[in-house]
């Protein structure tokens, strides 16, 4: 009996060390693991594939065969190809989405693609991302399909997943093996998004600082927000908090959202309490501000009443100069930017005066 029992023990010792050190060989694979990520606004994109080579091989309608197939393994009767090797090619998406215009939830997918012959395909992202490959695929898990167009493209050895265009709310994720390419875009509502975790960051420790306060409601007003929750985050950072304090800076915002929403008298008020507060490169920087809206008129004012509080200064002529450039008057431009040409504090400051004189003496202006 104490024979069996010690056969017993030494059998599943041997089982378990044997397991045990199988599970860690980590020997090097044929195909390489890659990941590739890009930022679209504060949304994370991420894609985890196995990169195979063609090694001259026939790839497109061979390795790859076209449509579904049954792959001879698992369960799957139909299979897409898993758009990689090995495990399932990951994609996985921190923020709400949108594919080819069709919405896609945050989170992470298996990505399967099935390669038509007439340079189409259709890609499909599945809630199953822990598949080996497509052997498993079940179309009921499918989140989302979509049908794109392909292109040819010159030969890449190597599969590989590329970020091929990125503007301010988009991208372009292209999949390139041999001379194919499959592209899809990926739309990301950025404003909706970022203003969605201020909200969340000011419930923490972020709503403790009047700088959030003021970035919040300013990135509100540029970015097509809520006006009027814009106006409570910037009066929150002006007054009524620990927090708080009334500066040019967050006047100045308020002031823009209150003309944004119609109330001008209003704006034009909390602006001249502003300028009170306001340094000779904030007023500056005012004035650039109402030239760049087109109103001439109102920066010229400002330009002036900072040479009368600032007499003789380099900023204050270089403000004149683009103001008089506004309006065409280049002679008058040039007189101030001669004189704040002497007074410019350092070589980089002469150096960006002077390349605005050298425009100016050939007609273009300075704005």
């Amino acid at each position: 009996m104490k024979t069996n029992n010690l056969t017993t023990l030494l059998a599943c010792l041997f089982l378990a060390l044997s397991s045990y050190t199988f599970a860690q060989l980590d020997a090097p694979r044929g195909s390489q693991m890659a990941s590739v990520s890009q930022r679209v606004g504060i949304t994370d994109i991420y894609v985890k594939y196995s990169r195979p080579s063609v090694n001259e091989r026939e790839i497109w309608g061979k390795l790859v065969p076209y449509g579904m197939n049954n792959l001879g393994f698992g369960t799957a009767k139909e299979s897409p190809w898993r758009a990689g090797a090995n495990e399932n090619t990951i994609i996985k998406f921190t923020d709400d989405v949108k594919i080819e215009g069709q919405p896609l939830k945050a989170g992470k997918y298996g990505f399967h693609v099935i390669v038509n012959e007439d340079d189409t395909a259709t890609l499909i992202f599945s809630k199953d991302y822990k598949a080996w490959g497509s052997y498993f695929y079940e179309s009921s898990k499918d989140v989302l399909r979509v049908d794109v167009s392909t292109s040819t493209i010159a030969h890449t050895e190597l599969l590989t997943y590329n970020f091929i265009k990125v503007d301010a709310t988009s991208t372009v994720l292209a999949l390139q093996w041999e001379k194919k390419q499959i592209p899809f875009k990926i739309e990301v509502h950025v404003s909706d998004i970022v203003l969605a975790s201020f909200r969340e960051e000011f419930k923490g420790q972020g709503g403790f600082q009047r700088q959030n306060w003021e970035q919040a409601a300013n990135y509100a007003l540029n970015n097509d927000g809520d006006l009027n929750e814009a106006l409570g985050w910037i009066d929150s950072a002006i007054a009524g908090q620990f927090f708080s304090q009334k500066t040019f800076n967050n006047l100045q915002i308020k002031s823009q959202i209150l003309s944004k929403l119609g109330k001008e008298e209003a704006a034009s008020a909390i602006m001249d309490e502003a300028l009170t507060m306001a340094n000779i490169f904030e007023v500056h920087q005012y004035g650039r501000t109402l030239i760049g809206q087109g109103k001439k008129d109102k920066a010229l004012d400002i330009f002036k009443l900072n040479a009368k509080k600032n007499k003789d200064t380099w900023p204050v002529h270089y403000g004149l100069a683009r103001a008089y450039s506004a309006f065409g008057d280049y002679s008058k431009a040039l007189t101030h930017l001669k004189k704040a040409l002497v007074n410019a504090p350092n070589e980089a400051s002469k150096a960006r005066v002077q390349a605005n004189i050298d425009k100016l003496e050939k007609g273009e202006d300075i704005n």
